[in-house]
């Protein structure tokens, strides 16, 4: 799995969310997280939650660290583990650079008390599996109460890059112990 921190700015409005998003718009093909920061507005259009498009509910934010993840040849229920992965990996790493504040995970959703500080997607492709989790920079434009990494002191992106690290090792350790197991006789 490849990992690239985008220096330039890109707006969420939730198309970036397809498979080959890396490849064709970054050239980092196979199995990839790309990371960066910008806004986010996603059009009832093109969401992919039914319980936000049901619910009305809007999404959006005027700074946010976005990452779009994608795993080819993936089923539905093994991107959602995954997004749980990541969004446990990313409460961890958060919590080792801030050690004062202790997120809670519900799902893919992480939170301070009642702040949400993620959200989080998790869909499949004919070829691939793809995520989209972001985490709040800043608290303007949030329809909900927020926390944000600016509220806890960090750097974008060395959030981004330590949680991607963190990532891509717990992907290479799994499929490593995949292949250390033999089968029951």
């Amino acid at each position: 799995m490849k990992y690239k921190f985008l220096d330039k700015q890109i707006d969420y409005n939730g198309t970036q969310l397809q498979s080959r998003f890396a490849y064709m718009n970054h050239e980092i093909l196979g199995d990839s997280i790309i990371a960066f920061v910008g806004a986010c507005d996603i059009p009832f259009e093109h969401m992919v939650d039914g319980e936000d498009v049901l619910a009305k509910s809007p999404i959006c934010g005027s700074k946010m660290l976005h990452f779009i993840i994608e795993e080819f040849s993936q089923s539905l229920e093994l991107a959602v583990t995954r997004q749980r992965l990541f969004a446990s990996i990313a409460r961890d790493e958060i919590e080792k650079l801030n050690s004062e504040k202790k997120l809670t995970r519900d799902g893919d959703d992480l939170f301070l008390n009642d702040k949400k500080i993620s959200i989080s997607i998790a869909t499949v492709s004919p070829v691939s599996a793809v995520i989209h989790f972001a985490m709040n920079i800043s608290n303007a434009g949030t329809p909900v109460k927020t926390l944000s990494l600016e509220d806890l002191g960090l750097n974008t992106q060395t959030v981004a890059d330590v949680i991607g690290a963190r990532f891509i090792d717990e992907i290479r350790t799994i499929k490593e112990a995949c292949c250390k197991v033999n089968w029951v006789k």
